[in-house]
């Protein structure tokens, strides 16, 4: 599969806001007015999207109560999934509105444990992260070791 093929049929969260990736300028100030913009509307367009998926899901979710015992318990499984989903799905949404907020406070963009810059291309993969890669290998390998004893 070639590069191309592979762009136009990932489902990532930049082609759901139907934005390029940004392209830097040498002499750019970091978190400037259009990178701010370019922001907003990838997690604006990520909000809507995810929103209009589950009131999709609410209008597909009929039981229908089968006879068979097996069928009722597929059923049951594909509700649990699909539960398990829509909660994942609205922490996103309660992740994505308080990103907005940080961008609305001018506070978007940098870590919150180094106040380092994150870095535009690590933003477009994950807009609502708060860490840059260093801390959040740390936060990993931390919760590793707590884990392990």
């Amino acid at each position: 599969m070639n590069k191309n093929n592979f762009k136009s049929s990932s489902l990532s969260i930049l082609n759901i806001a139907g934005v390029e990736p940004y392209n830097v300028k040498s002499d750019e100030k970091y978190m400037n007015k259009n990178q701010i913009r370019h922001f907003e509307i990838i997690l604006h367009a990520w909000y809507n999207y995810i929103t209009n998926n589950l009131n999709r899901i609410n209008l597909l979710n009929k039981s229908v109560n089968f006879p068979d015992i097996i069928d009722r318990a597929t059923q049951e499984e594909e509700f649990n999934l699909m539960l398990h989903h829509c909660n994942r799905e609205r922490k996103t949404i309660i992740n994505i509105q308080k990103t907005i907020k940080r961008l609305e406070e001018n506070n978007f963009g940098f870590c919150d444990y180094c106040d380092t810059e994150i870095g535009i291309k690590r933003l477009e993969a994950n807009p609502i992260t708060n860490l840059c890669i260093d801390c959040k290998t740390l936060a990993e390998l931390k919760a590793k070791q707590i884990t392990k004893y």
